[in-house]
Parts: structure tokens; sequence; C-alpha cells
């Protein structure tokens, strides 16, 4: 199979979520198949970041473009100036003639058995006709964050906006899932909100590829019994976590400390907007920026703490911290899409109050800490190692691929081999 995969970002450094799924998948697909990869390129971005993708894609193009940081006047003014455009600013901000240009170059020029358009927005700078069959892999429902975003806004103004924002990203949403030939879900919840914001839009059912985790390198660690270490891993220029740790801060960590006072807080994740650098005035809240290696800050955590209000998708960092033998405390949403259960592999806490008494409750019972630790970790390494989750993703891309050399074949009236695609037979598709 020859596929070309579109992002808007260069994966390296790990430093996300989305990276990190995508990282995983890629490298067991490019260990059989043949990967183009296109993105874009920051101006900061390491040479050797870019010479490190051909671990996961044999052809690597690269567009330069310049986001400015979130929390800065470039970053207003910028969205500011999309405030008449009829797309949504996080997509539209991603509109480039130059990207449009590689796609199209590469499609007119080479054959490719698959396009694959990671995430919902480098869809923007696509041809309206594509040569070959094309999935999405989806990441989140978009319009859903976008939706709980301005639920939870304060202000008439700031509240309009985000409404704004939200109904443009249906539209857009609607009209990009509808084009392509298939559609990957990291959860059955986020398959159920595809169906009810978007019934009859889909051309064949969603599939779901369940989110894994690397249990060889986010191996078990032992917190001491009387830690008293709260630990938030995350992008924090991502608004629904600078959203969690606000939220946290304010309304939960008080209640927790009004029974625990000795309780610290690290806020672990790259490019922290300026709202959340300023929670590391208060006391004993730690707010790291970028870190190397996320692991030693959860490995002396007594909780891990997914305070999330706003979100879609599934949640990387809580199979990390559950691969770790951690105790999560979690809101649904924070949750939502994972395969586990409250009071076996997690806990669930909707509000300041339950979320400050169930911290509380893990921090003063070890054993019931224990518990969830030991459970969480044999969960994740039983059914989300990373070589599960490849071996379903590869059999749903090249469905894809044969449904397509079908349809082909059909319409020009010849018989096909579908086996020709066989995920068993790499770059068969020539």
């Amino acid at each position: 199979m020859r596929a070309l995969w579109i992002k808007s970002d260069i994966l390296l450094p790990l430093d996300t979520g989305g990276k990190l799924r995508t990282w995983h998948l890629l490298r067991h697909i490019a260990a059989r198949h043949e990967v183009t990869y296109v993105s874009f390129v920051g101006p900061h971005q390491r040479p050797e970041h870019i010479d490190g993708m051909r671990q996961v894609a044999q052809d690597v193009h690269v567009v330069p473009r310049f986001d400015p940081a979130k929390g800065s006047p470039r970053f207003y003014a910028d969205a500011a100036r999309h405030l008449l455009d009829r797309l949504p600013y996080a997509v539209g901000k991603y509109r480039s003639r130059a990207y449009a240009n590689t796609v199209d170059q590469l499609l007119r020029t080479r054959r490719f058995d698959l396009l694959v358009c990671d995430f919902l927005v480098p869809a923007v700078n696509l041809p309206r006709r594509l040569p070959c069959p094309s999935v999405i892999f989806t990441h989140n429902v978009e319009a859903e964050i976008w939706r709980r975003h301005a639920e939870t806004k304060r202000g008439r103004l700031l509240r309009f906006l985000y409404e704004m924002q939200h109904r443009r990203m249906l539209r857009f949403e609607a009209r990009t899932l509808a084009r392509f030939d298939g559609v990957l879900a990291v959860s059955a919840a986020d398959r159920e909100s595809f169906a009810r914001l978007y019934p009859g839009a889909i051309k064949a059912p969603v599939q779901v590829i369940p989110t894994g985790v690397d249990t060889e390198f986010f191996a078990p660690t032992v917190s001491e019994p009387n830690s008293r270490l709260l630990v938030f891993t995350g992008s924090m220029d991502w608004l629904p976590n600078a959203d969690a740790m606000a939220y946290f801060c304010a309304e939960v960590l008080p209640l927790i400390r009004r029974e625990e006072p000795g309780v610290t807080l690290s806020i672990v994740g790259r490019a922290p907007t300026p709202a959340v650098a300023r929670l590391a005035q208060r006391h004993g809240v730690v707010v790291t920026g970028r870190v190397d290696d996320v692991r030693p800050h959860i490995a002396n955590a007594a909780v891990y703490i997914v305070p999330l209000r706003i979100g879609g998708g599934t949640r990387l960092k809580i199979f990390e911290a559950m691969s770790m033998a951690k105790a999560v405390v979690s809101t649904t949403i924070g949750a939502e899409g994972l395969p586990v259960t409250d009071g076996t592999h997690l806990r669930l806490a909707d509000t300041p109050q339950k979320f400050a008494d169930t911290v509380v409750e893990l921090l003063r019972h070890v054993e019931r800490r224990r518990s969830l630790e030991a459970a969480a970790r044999s969960l994740v390494v039983q059914w989300y190692d990373w070589a599960v989750v490849g071996d379903d993703f590869e059999r749903a891309l090249t469905s894809f691929v044969r449904r397509g050399v079908a349809r082909v074949a059909e319409t020009a009236g010849v018989p096909t081999d579908v086996r020709a695609v066989n995920a068993n037979e790499p770059h068969a598709a020539q």
C-alpha cells in the first residue's frame, strides 16, 4: 500500500497526545507500507526533527508556516482577521496555497492507494476531487469542543464569539466528513456524536481505532504512601487543558487543601499560556513548561488528575498514567471515550466538591489507591498496547483501499483481485 498522509504539523518532538497517537500508528504502518508525509513546519523547528520523521515515513514534504503564540498580541490580531471568514478560525488559519500546491503536485505525479487526512484541518487544502480512496482520521469531534467552550465562557461577548465558531465548525465538519470514503474515530463516544450531529452525511460506517499506550516505556512506579503530590500532564497551549487547570486551581484545589494543607500540584506540559503560567504564583503549584520526559513527574504523584470540562476524542494522558499504575481522578468529560469503569480503573467526579473529596480519600486511604493502580495497569497491558492497536489500524486502512480498488474496477468493468492490497502484502498495490 502506498499512502499519502497529510497533517498540520511535524510529529517531533512528541509533546502532544495527537502527535504520540499518530507517531505510534505511523511507525506500525511504515514498517510494512510506503508512506509519504506532508505537513507544515514552523520557523523554529529543528532540522533533526524533520529528519527524524523518516523513521515513520519514507518521503517527507514540509511547508513553512508561522503560528503566533496563543495569548500573544499577534495571536489575537490574527484571530480578529478571521472574524468575517466563513471558515472556523481553527481551520481558516491553516489555509495555504503552498500546502495545497504540494498535495496537488504529489497527487498528479504519483500513484497512491490511499490518502489519509490526519485531524480535520488539513482537509481545507485538498483539491475538490481526489484520484484515490481517502479516509479522515479524527482525533476529536471538533464541533463538540467549540460547543463546550461556548458553554463554559462567562460574558456575552466571549460566549457570542465561541458560539459563532461552534456554528462554523459544525458546517465545516459536516461538509468535510461527507467527502471522505471513510472516517476513523478514536472512541465509540465520538462515533455516536458523529451520527447524532451529521446523520446520513458519512459514506460508510465510522470505524473506531482506540487509543493505545507504550506499556514498556510507561512502566509502573509506586508512589510513597504519604505522598501529597497531584499531577496533570498535557499541551498547555490547548484550550481545554488550560481551562481545566484554571478551573481546578480556582475551585477544587482550595477544597482539597482545607483537608490536606500539604497538597502540591505539578502542571507538566509544553507552551503554557500566560494564564497557565500565572498559576505558578499560587502556593504549592509548579508549572514546568516543556519537559523531555513526563515519566519522572508522573512517577512521584500520588494522584493523577484530569479535571477537563471541554474536549473530545480519547485521553492519551490517562492511558499513560494508568500504564504507570497511577490512581486517576477525572471528570466524566475527561475520560470520555475510554473503556474504563468508574471505581475499578479510575474515579470520576464532576463537581468541585466531589472531585476534592475523591482526591482526599485516595490520599488518605492508600489501599484504595493501590487497588485502582493495579487494575489500571492490568487493563492497558492486556488490551491497549500500541502493537495491538496498530494491527487494528492497519486492517482499517487496507479495508478502505480494497473498497477503492473494487469501486474503480466496477466502474471500468474490469475484474479485480482485492487480495492485491491485503495487509499481508506490503506495497502490493502499484
